[in-house]
């Protein structure tokens, strides 16, 4: 049986057309700050490795605004390239607001991921005040399996005092991220449900990748019987109408592409998504742990490492190996997402694979 509808392989070739004309123009859409490695969790699923407190200083901010002023805004229109701070947890950073109000200033939107431990309400009316424009959410479960994951405590109380933040304003564009893991695979309705009557209205789905921590537990991986309850669930939602679910951006998934996100697959690591890392490595998406750095800002211009550098992001050729060495989807694959690949370039997860093809 084809894993792919008519319509399906026909939305794919076109949105394939569409993925090699933004390889050749690369406009930089999305630029990450890993600006702390500090943590004040030490989650089960971290595919970084964070610790409380880092051995690896954070970066200064004047640092990381020189090269946006120098090096960015001169080939930019910076209302088209949204700047995330990620980590770590960024609220770590006291002078977080300072550095958002300093891209605010420059006509930036900017946003984070926040594990939600230190958005108390003036903190938030403060980072609101510096022109923050989206924020993300981590919530992965009830209250017992989140700070189980989350190896704190008070992790959902914080978590669900961000979301309920969130949800009685209206400047900032917000989600919930969820890892769907082993233990909460198996009450994923009453979960929404939950999220639902907290007032989350967009929420994000992602599965755990054998990177960082996450690769000391393997247990936390769901069954590949599993991966198809999950699409399925998704669907339901969708249909449903009241929290708008979607599986995020980590590969491709046959049969449901077009079904469980906004968009049909593509990675867009170091395509229209560059990050500039703690040490001043210039890299592409901060999920993607492999060391495929193209430059560092302390001795490349980061502009001319964005022009010219990232060719195994933008020809991905080299892929095929392995599993992917005769893959008839890998027209449409490319090799799943960066952040799959290990080291020496092999897959570490395909997703066809665990919805059981045979590829």
């Amino acid at each position: 049986m084809a894993i792919l509808s008519l319509k399906q392989r026909v939305g794919l070739e076109l949105e394939r057309q569409l993925r090699q004309n933004k390889k050749l123009l690369h406009p930089l859409r999305q630029l990450f700050w890993e600006c702390t490695l500090r943590c004040n969790l030490h989650c089960k699923h971290c595919g970084s490795d964070c610790k409380l407190e880092e051995l690896t200083p954070d970066m200064p901010a004047e640092d990381f605004l020189k090269v946006i002023d120098e090096q960015v805004t001169p080939h930019v229109n910076p209302h088209e390239v949204m700047i995330i701070f990620s980590g770590g947890e960024p609220l770590s950073r006291k002078d977080l607001e300072d550095v958002g109000l300093e891209l605010y200033k420059r006509e930036y939107p900017w946003g984070m991921v926040t594990n939600g431990m230190m958005l108390t309400e003036e903190r938030f009316r403060r980072l609101c005040a510096s022109g923050l424009r989206s924020m993300a959410v981590s919530l992965d479960g009830n209250e017992a399996d989140h700070n189980w994951l989350r190896g704190h405590e008070s992790s959902f109380k914080n978590a669900m005092r961000a979301i309920h933040l969130l949800a009685n304003q209206q400047q900032v564009i917000w989600d919930v991220v969820t890892c769907v893991n082993n233990r909460n695979v198996q009450y994923l309705p009453e979960l929404k449900e939950m999220l639902y009557e907290a007032g989350v209205r967009q929420w994000r789905l992602f599965t755990i990748f054998p990177a960082g921590r996450a690769k000391q537990h393997p247990d936390l991986q769901i069954p590949d019987g599993k991966f198809r309850e999950v699409m399925e669930f998704i669907i339901a939602c969708r249909k449903e109408g009241k929290v708008h679910a979607s599986f995020a951006c980590e590969g491709f998934l046959g049969e449901y592409e077009g079904k469980v996100r906004d968009h049909l697959y593509h990675c867009a690591a170091g395509i229209s998504v560059a990050s500039i890392l703690i040490d001043g490595n210039i890299s592409a998406c901060t999920s993607i742990r492999g060391k495929y750095y193209q430059g560092n800002i302390y001795k490349d211009n980061f502009w001319d490492v964005w022009e010219h550098g990232f060719q195994n992001y933008r020809n991905r050729d080299w892929m095929r190996k392995g599993d992917c060495a005769h893959c008839k989807m890998f027209r449409y694959c490319e090799g799943g997402g960066m952040h799959l690949r290990d080291e020496e370039g092999n897959l570490m997860l395909c997703h066809l694979k665990r919805l059981g093809h045979t590829i």
